[in-house]
């Protein structure tokens, strides 16, 4: 799966930025870039959605115990890799039917987190169970939700485009040659929301996410990091 966004969407992480002006590398366009994944996926399918913003998916080569989605419900787009395994409670707790996938639940989710739930995001996130990476993409509020499991156990990654646009991708070699040194693995157990503004992790969402700089001879630009507690006593 893939998601690419403008600058007007969400901004580049700094670290990220600097990475890749540190250690220039071959770069192509967000364009280019979904050119790339069309061609190289059989039968994918992509989306533009806005002027800001374009997801793209398929099934090729996916994995039986983690599957690839797609569904778009009240103009909220969302791309789910993965499994839940509490997913019959979670279609309880959300009033959905049976028939419901993971891919509706997340959008329904997200849907109580915006408009009625008086809890902040990682209560949403952290109630999943499973194997999940996914990207939402709210087209009426311009807002972009991206989550990761605890485990990390569907991998997910970020870079820069060479047009400053903040791709995600579940294949690192699709990023490598379209980010350059401007490319992380997205951090186990974390979320990034527009709405909050900045990368948080939904188990401990009061711990702070560090990024270390990568050495040159890594394929990284940096790795983001959540400080425990002892680092962040410390630290006071």
């Amino acid at each position: 799966m893939l998601g690419v966004f403008s600058s007007a969407i969400v901004s580049p992480p700094d670290e990220l930025v600097a990475a890749g002006s540190r250690t220039p590398s071959p770069k192509i366009s967000s364009d280019a870039l979904v050119k790339r994944f069309i061609d190289t996926n059989t039968s994918a399918v992509a989306l533009q959605v806005g002027d800001n913003a374009q997801l793209a998916y398929t099934h090729h080569n996916e994995s039986l115990l983690q599957p690839r989605s797609f569904a778009v419900k009240d103009e909220i787009f969302c791309l789910f890799e993965g499994a839940l395994d509490n997913l019959g409670s979670l279609r309880q707790q959300y009033g959905l039917a049976k028939s419901a996938n993971e891919v509706i639940l997340v959008i329904e989710a997200y849907k109580a987190l915006r408009d009625r739930a008086p809890y902040p995001p990682n209560h949403v996130v952290g109630h999943l169970s499973g194997s999940f990476a996914f990207i939402v993409f709210d087209s009426s509020t311009s807002t972009l939700f991206v989550a990761s499991d605890q485990f990390g156990k569907v991998p997910l990654y970020w870079g820069i485009t060479a047009d400053g646009y903040v791709a995600f991708a579940d294949n690192i070699d699709l990023l490598k040659g379209a980010c350059g040194k401007s490319l992380a693995s997205f951090p186990q157990g974390c979320f990034y929301s527009t709405a909050v503004g900045e990368l948080r992790s939904f188990e401990n969402p009061k711990n702070i996410i560090t990024a270390v700089p990568a050495n040159e001879e890594e394929i990284w630009g940096a790795t983001f990091k959540v400080e425990g507690p002892a680092v962040l006593a410390a630290r006071q």
